[in-house]
């Protein structure tokens, strides 16, 4: 029922989308399949090359009980970083209008860069700590005990 509401909605969106695509002009229509386009050639032919590379590198130089936290790093710092790259490097920033890009974006990304390190460094704190007092890493031992 959940999956047939949600597949519902989603169809509708995706069709008023189109919808308000269309009513844009053959112009704006063929801009917007050349980005799809190209986002998926540049996904095939760069980034999935790319991040198997990595993961082949990460595999052969990372120790076992690491892989998973570099995973979580690359999972949340890649894309963003992949798409903050036109504020990052400023691209398309006017001198006659100061009001464009006038943010520091480095220093937020260098800030999300660091949560996301603390959070990993807390969660392998955590989860070293629940494992010396004995707590399961599923966390329940199915009687809601959450120990072994």
């Amino acid at each position: 029922m959940i999956r047939t509401a949600t597949a519902i909605a989603g169809l509708t969106l995706a069709a008023y989308g189109v919808w308000r695509l269309l009513e844009l002009g053959l112009d704006n229509l063929v801009a917007t399949v050349t980005w799809l386009v190209g986002g998926v050639v540049l996904h095939d032919a760069l980034l999935a090359p790319v991040t198997i590379a990595v993961a082949l590198v990460a595999w052969r130089l990372v120790p076992r009980h690491r892989l998973s936290q570099l995973a979580v790093a690359l999972i949340v710092l890649a894309p963003v970083t992949i798409l903050s790259i036109p504020v990052l490097g400023r691209f398309g920033a006017r001198p006659t209008e100061p009001s464009l890009l006038d943010r520091h974006y480095w220093l937020g990304w260098v800030a999300l860069v660091v949560v996301v390190c603390v959070a990993i460094l807390v969660g392998t704190f955590a989860r070293g700590v629940a494992a010396r007092s004995g707590v399961t890493e599923g966390g329940d031992d199915g009687q809601g005990h959450g120990r072994r």
